[in-house]
């Protein structure tokens, strides 16, 4: 079976040690990394492996293939042209640095290509850190619509996940204002189309989507705002007359926890589609950002990825915890069908 690729992140913050630590745990066997081989072998020393336990070798490997014939407990890494590991050793941890975007870019970039090629089951993507992006010159706000470009597709979406909510962005990372502008019918319509076609790789071929409004209690008849009358309910109407079982406006401050799924009580819904970033992840977030995965949806392969940032409040001190990396590798297999 195809290995899954593990893009660095930037390696000012905790991307190579939480990697490194997944491996450490074995959760991250069957997986290659996209990055710079002697800053995994950094974040491996950080670590502060106890003497008796099992200590990650890496080996740098020119493709993924090749990571399949290494023995156990190695952290084949692929390092990409532009990637130095001299320049990066000289970037102190916690401090936005151009240099550290640019080779989390390449990284991701070459990982990219390499399941547009076929050549890795999936993708898990380590936090970037957009300053550090925005100084080096990379014209994309983030992850997603870098990845929405190297794959030409006309659209992506957002999902964060784990076993008790998921919910859907119709808008990502824009500003509030510019965010209402892009909140159509259509756009509105999209994420419910690419939510339902998406729920089969979770088994699921007719999730119930609930759609939360956008305004206080979703626009409570037009008193508080007309976007759910004019955009939102009509584009339910419209994906309902498609087959998809989507529901709604609903208020959006009671609407996540009419869909969570605990051990005693099943959610009423399966996916909650939002119209904003902040209304979508704090909800999952709060849930625990050890536990949510960040999930592409719309994308020709399968992307992953924890669901939070840099932490350059910790980056280089080896305490950082890998739970959401590991949780967003575990979820790419099953998407993917990869091996655990």
């Amino acid at each position: 079976m195809l290995p899954l690729a593990l893009s660095i992140g930037d390696v000012a913050g905790i991307g190579p040690e939480i990697i490194a630590r997944a491996f450490a745990g074995g959760r991250a066997q069957g997986c290659v990394v996209y990055g710079c081989a002697q800053a995994m072998a950094d974040a491996v020393d950080a670590l502060h492996l106890r003497p008796d336990a099992e200590r990650p070798v890496v080996a740098r490997v020119d493709d993924p293939a090749a990571a399949q014939n290494l023995p156990p407990g190695c952290i084949p890494v692929v390092q990409p042209p532009g990637v130095d590991s001299q320049v990066l050793q000289s970037i102190r941890p916690g401090v936005v640095d151009a240099r550290a975007g640019a080779a989390a870019h390449a990284s991701l970039v070459e990982a990219a290509q390499a399941a547009l090629r076929g050549e890795v089951a999936g993708l898990v993507t380590a936090p970037i850190h957009k300053e550090a992006w925005h100084a080096a010159g990379i014209g994309f706000p983030g992850h997603t619509e870098l990845l929405q470009r190297l794959a030409g597709v006309d659209a992506v979406r957002m999902m964060l996940a784990n076993e008790e909510l998921r919910t859907v962005l119709v808008t990502i990372h824009l500003s509030v204002r510019r965010a209402l502008q892009a909140i159509t019918e259509q756009a509105v319509l999209q994420t419910l189309r690419i939510s339902h076609d998406a729920a089969a790789r979770w088994g699921q071929p007719r999730p119930r989507i609930a759609v939360a409004g956008l305004n206080p209690h979703a626009g409570e008849g037009g008193l508080f705002g007309d976007e759910e009358q004019r955009i939102i309910a009509p584009a339910i109407a419209r994906a309902r007359a498609e087959g998809i079982d989507a529901s709604g406006p609903y208020a959006p401050d009671t609407v996540f926890l009419r869909a969570r799924h605990t051990p005693t009580r099943a959610g009423e819904f399966d996916v909650v589609v939002a119209m904003l970033h902040d209304h979508a992840l704090i909800p999952v977030k709060y849930l625990g950002l050890e536990r949510g995965v960040n999930v592409t949806l719309g994308l020709p392969f399968v992307r992953t990825s924890p669901d939070h940032g840099t932490a350059f409040d910790i980056a280089g001190q080896g305490i950082a915890d890998a739970s959401s990396l590991c949780a967003a590798i575990d979820l790419a297999r099953r998407l993917a069908g990869a091996p655990a």
